[in-house]
This record gives C-alpha cells, sequence and structure tokens, in this order.
C-alpha cells in the first residue's frame, strides 16, 4: 500500500532528502550543493512509503509564475509501482485546494516527459539544461 504523508517533522524530512540523495545525488551524479537550495525551508515537503518503507520524495514552492512542483524521486526499487503516479495526484489535489487560482508548473527531465503527459501536464518553451540533465518545462492543464 502506497502513502504520501506531509511533512511537519525534522525526522520526515530527513527520510526524504535521504531518497533525494539516493536518486539525485548518487544516481544521477548532480552536485549536493545543487541539489539543495534557498527554498527548502519555505517549501512543502512529501514523503512517500511503499508498504510502510520510505521510497518516494516530493515538494512543491510558490513562485511569481505560480505554484512549481519540484524534486520528485522514487528510489528505483520502486519505480513502476504506481509510487509516482500516487505522490503526484496528491500533490495536485493539495496544490489545487491551496491555490486554485495559480498556475501549476513543473521543469520535467527527458525520461519523464511521458509520465507528466499522463497525467495532464503539456511542455511549453525550449529544451534546457540543469544540472547536466536536459528538462522541459511542463505546464499542469488538467
Amino acid at each position: 500500500m502506497i502513502e504520501l504523508f506531509r511533512l511537519e517533522r525534522e525526522q520526515d524530512l530527513q527520510a526524504a532528502y535521504a531518497i533525494r540523495e539516493q536518486v539525485f545525488v548518487v544516481e544521477q551524479q548532480v552536485p549536493r550543493e545543487e541539489e539543495y537550495d534557498a527554498f527548502e525551508e519555505t517549501s512543502v515537503h512529501y514523503l512517500a512509503t511503499y508498504e510502510n518503507v520510505p521510497c518516494g520524495a516530493a515538494c512543491w514552492r510558490t513562485t511569481e509564475n505560480g505554484v512549481k512542483l519540484e524534486r520528485f524521486a522514487v528510489l528505483q526499487e520502486y519505480r513502476n509501482r504506481q509510487v509516482g503516479g500516487h505522490i503526484l495526484q496528491a500533490v495536485l489535489q493539495d496544490v489545487q485546494a491551496a491555490h486554485p487560482e495559480r498556475s501549476i508548473y513543473l521543469h520535467a527531465q527527458l525520461p519523464a516527459l511521458n509520465f507528466y503527459k499522463r497525467h495532464g501536464f503539456e511542455v511549453v518553451g525550449e529544451l534546457f539544461s540543469e544540472c547536466d540533465i536536459d528538462h522541459y518545462k511542463m505546464i499542469y492543464r488538467g
């Protein structure tokens, strides 16, 4: 069973950071100093569990352009078990409830484009690179 928790306790946040560390820093070789930024404290963070094992993380924050979804990560051994979709749908519900008038967007890595398209996102703009990884900006169309 997949569960998603909106994080409020430091120990839970550390579990989410450990997942991000594994996915982004270890697997994708994103420099650690690039993975964590000045928005960590003002973002809303989530931790997903699969049969009570922490396995996924995500966060969002408001910007001048709307609400930006960020740091969606699922540990490799839990991919293709619907964890990512469960996280995305729950986060979208929270964001729409908190900011119904705001645009929702994200920066998607190329391998994740079809995943986000299946969940109502559309590519806008040109290909760009963040931390030497190709991305497209995507906007939620519902």
